[in-house]
């Protein structure tokens, strides 16, 4: 009998508990419900608010039916054709951007980790310049085609690189790889609009990143591609639960490290570089929300994904609707307002003592 109790205990051989496969505790449960019912409100804030003149009155009437504010063109193109795309884009971007953020911090162990480290961003831009530059790309959906093409581009050579050599896969290497082509990206960005002004001026309206004249014929072509790296996200849970752990915790319990490290990172650059060509470079919020999430959630890999895409969603809307009234008639970008938030918090962070604490690993 003493035996069989002993053979219960921890030094058994059993497997360490998987964190991140926990059953989900309540305040867990708790905060996605509220973030969702936060969303839609503020979906249908974002519906009713503008830069423009249309009332807040007349765009409810619209949204409830009142057969005069049908009939009126005006109303119709300011709710249908200018607020729904760019608020069906934010609720996109946030929630890309957020569970990229989460992938990445986890997967690096790294809490201060974000969507850029992967060259996605400086291989964006190259790409729009390269479109404007060498193959005159007028429209927006154009822009669109280079700078998710550039991102991917960008993502896949960091990724063959970080596969490559003895320390395959590893974290320091996939981050030493990023940084290291993001910097040549943007070398070859620089020289390019060295001499080209035209180029510029568009390039500087893309980079500055804005929801501002996004067109539901370009944010619908972006949802198959961010809907295939969510659910490799929530395929790589308990891969990622078990990383916790510690890389050999992860192979004692049948995974292998560098190969999550590389499949998750190939996700981020599904769900970065969708979000990055949409609205362009978009800072702060990809390190934000999963921080904001393992505040609630600690250590639940499951639970950090989620809340984090949801903290996306709703960040990028909330910023987004200041973004139209703070100097109303016109728009500040929407990236300034996330800098603003983002810049003192990131350096409140950075000081926390609970920083390495808060889920994952230093």
């Amino acid at each position: 009998m003493l035996v069989a109790q002993e053979g219960r205990g921890p030094t058994s051989g059993s497997r360490p508990p998987i964190p991140g496969l926990a059953k989900t505790h309540r305040p867990t449960l708790w905060a996605a419900a509220v973030l969702v019912v936060l969303l839609l409100l503020l979906g249908l804030l974002s519906l009713l608010v503008g830069s423009g003149s249309t009332p807040m009155g007349r765009a409810w009437d619209f949204l409830t039916g009142d057969p005069s504010a049908r009939a009126d063109a005006q109303i119709r193109l300011a709710v249908m054709d200018v607020r729904l795309p760019r608020t069906l884009a934010g609720a996109l971007v946030g929630v890309a951007l957020g569970a990229a953020g989460c992938l990445l911090q986890a997967v690096t162990r790294n809490p201060l980790a974000e969507t850029g480290l992967l060259g996605v961003n400086s291989g964006a831009a190259l790409g729009v310049v390269i479109g404007l530059t060498y193959f005159e790309v007028t429209s927006a959906y154009g822009v669109l085609v280079w700078a998710l093409v550039g991102g991917m581009a960008a993502s896949a050579v960091v990724l063959l690189l970080a596969a490559s050599g003895r320390a395959a896969g590893s974290p320091l290497r996939l981050v030493l790889a990023g940084s290291a082509l993001g910097a040549t990206f943007h070398g070859m960005t620089s020289y390019v609009l060295l001499g080209t002004q035209s180029t510029f001026d568009t390039y500087r309206y893309w980079t500055i990143g804005s929801l501002a004249g996004i067109k539901t014929s370009e944010t619908y072509p972006l949802i198959p591609l961010i809907a295939v790296g969510l659910l490799i996200a929530f395929c790589c849970v308990r891969p990622l639960s078990a990383l916790a752990l510690g890389d050999d915790s992860a192979r004692s319990l049948g995974h292998h490290p560098g190969r999550i490290r590389l499949i998750v990172a190939a996700a981020v650059t599904l769900l970065a570089g969708s979000a990055v060509a949409l609205a362009g470079p978009i800072a702060f919020l990809g390190l934000l929300a999963p921080y904001a999430a393992r505040a609630v959630t600690g250590p639940r890999m499951a639970g950090q994904l989620v809340l984090s895409a949801l903290v996306g969603a709703n960040v990028m809307i909330a910023a987004d609707l200041l973004a139209r009234i703070v100097i109303r008639p016109w728009e500040t970008p929407v990236s300034v307002l996330l800098a603003f938030i983002g810049g003192p918090l990131l350096i409140w962070i950075a000081r926390s003592q609970r920083m390495s604490t808060a889920g994952v690993a230093a």
